[in-house]
């Protein structure tokens, strides 16, 4: 049972800055060659650079603003701290524009699609996801937060050290973001550390939403300050300007993040090309949680294995006809929760493209091409049980319908490090395979 909890006990600062500095040493001492390249299952031993007491006062006041008291608090096995926090009381509304902010009450009406289509799943003897609820670690034992609360993962002072500055904790990397675009090429660039293997759709489009299926592993990370990511984006705006809107959701491996290298639910907004809004799940203020059994930020188990059982997730992300905001389901039907509409600026009427596929960064921290996997470490050409996979992508249409992605594009910049391969079926739609291990005799 979970420890109800009226008031979180912090230890004292003194107590704390004793315990950090006995930990600097021993990590000095134990990880000044990790630091840069390490093992997978060594990631989550950092060397942190010497704290001062101004830094972590610093911190503990920015965590204090992002978690709120809990009604309730469970661990989870691995090692999250999972608070139950009143819906009123959540991050989301102390951003300054949704200071006037109703929480959207009425459910709205997820869209359905237009024709009716055999499940893959059977066929393809791969598991989908009955429940959302049954894919999140901190559920074991029956774990949940009751009624009129939201479950949110705890950020540690920790989090915040392995990220470059505390304004950087829960933000994507300035210096990942695109300098210049190709035109066909939506958010892509190539020589910013970012790769990818992604399908899209045109720019000319009215889009509302979208929806995939997306096969979930636990790729192997080189360094610690990399990523490994499945992911649907919806954009609207400039993008080769500053007033890019996207709405990003799928799973993730990052142990400068998280602490770890398992696969992890996430989600992501900007309404200004990275610079100053947004930030990964609730780390920030901006995205409103209405279910109190998903919590954005926690491990995804179990996983897909190469030639074993196959485990993916469905993510749908539309904007409500009737308020306007974009909401997300995940699993069957599942509402997690929305973006206000208030948040954007081109994404306040429609998107005009999605993206459907996978990132990593290549931090070329040893001079050569990261080894970092994408998807299952697996080249598209391998296909299923093997490679990773993207199955059924749809679109949303003006009326609240979902419709089969069509004449949809797909690019990788290097194909040698990670490729993608499209294909259309009766039972799996619109989908492809992508993925790839990184450095290798031809990726270098």
């Amino acid at each position: 049972m979970g420890t109800v909890t009226r008031k979180r006990e912090n230890p004292p600062l003194v107590v704390l800055v004793l315990l950090l500095s006995f930990f600097f040493l021993l990590m000095s001492q134990t990880t000044s060659s990790q630091a840069a390249h390490s093992p997978s299952s060594n990631l989550n031993y950092t060397k942190y650079r010497q704290v001062s007491n101004l830094r972590l006062e610093r911190i503990e006041r920015h965590l204090d603003k992002i978690n709120k008291p809990p009604v309730m608090t469970f661990e989870s096995p691995d090692g999250d701290i999972i608070d139950c926090v009143h819906k009123r009381k959540q991050p989301a509304l102390d951003h300054p524009l949704l200071k006037n902010h109703k929480i959207q009450k009425v459910p709205p009406e997820i869209p359905k699609l237009k024709t009716v289509k055999t499940d893959a799943m059977n066929t393809r003897d791969a598991i989908n996801n009955s429940s959302a609820v049954n894919w999140q670690l901190w559920h074991q034992n029956g774990k949940r937060c009751p009624k009129g609360t939201v479950p949110i993962r705890r950020s540690k002072v920790h989090d915040v050290l392995r990220a470059k500055s505390l304004y950087d904790f829960g933000k994507k990397k300035r210096s990942g973001l695109p300098l210049s675009r190709r035109v066909d090429a939506p958010d892509v660039v190539s020589g910013n550390g970012h790769e990818h293997a992604i399908a899209y759709t045109g720019s000319s489009q009215e889009i509302y939403g979208a929806k995939a299926t997306i096969n979930v592993w636990d790729p192997t990370i080189e360094v610690v300050n990399e990523f490994s990511l499945s992911q649907i984006w919806v954009l609207s705006g400039s993008f080769d300007g500053a007033d890019l809107n996207s709405i990003e959701a799928g799973w993730q491996v990052s142990p400068e993040l998280y602490g770890d290298s398992r696969p992890r639910l996430f989600t992501y907004w900007t309404s200004d090309s990275y610079q100053a809004t947004g930030c990964y799940n609730l780390l920030c203020s901006g995205f409103v949680q209405t279910n109190s059994r998903i919590a954005i930020g926690a491990a995804i188990s179990p996983v897909s294995s190469v030639e074993g059982s196959q485990y993916d997730v469905t993510i749908l992300i539309w904007k409500d006809p009737k308020i306007g905001n974009w909401w997300m389901v995940f699993g069957d039907n599942t509402l997690v929760g929305y973006w206000p509409v208030e948040l954007f600026t081109h994404l306040a009427d429609r998107a005009t493209m999605v993206e459907w596929g996978g990132e990593v960064v290549n931090s070329r921290a040893n001079g050569e091409h990261t080894s970092t996997q994408m998807g299952s470490g697996h080249f598209a050409d391998d296909g299923f049980r093997k490679a990773s996979y993207f199955r059924n992508l749809e679109i949303v249409d003006s009326d609240n319908s979902l419709s089969s992605a069509q004449d949809i594009s797909i690019l990788a910049e290097n194909t040698n490090c990670y490729n993608i391969k499209s294909a259309y079926s009766s039972e799996w739609g619109t989908h492809f395979y992508f993925g790839g291990p990184g450095r290798n005799p031809q990726c270098t």
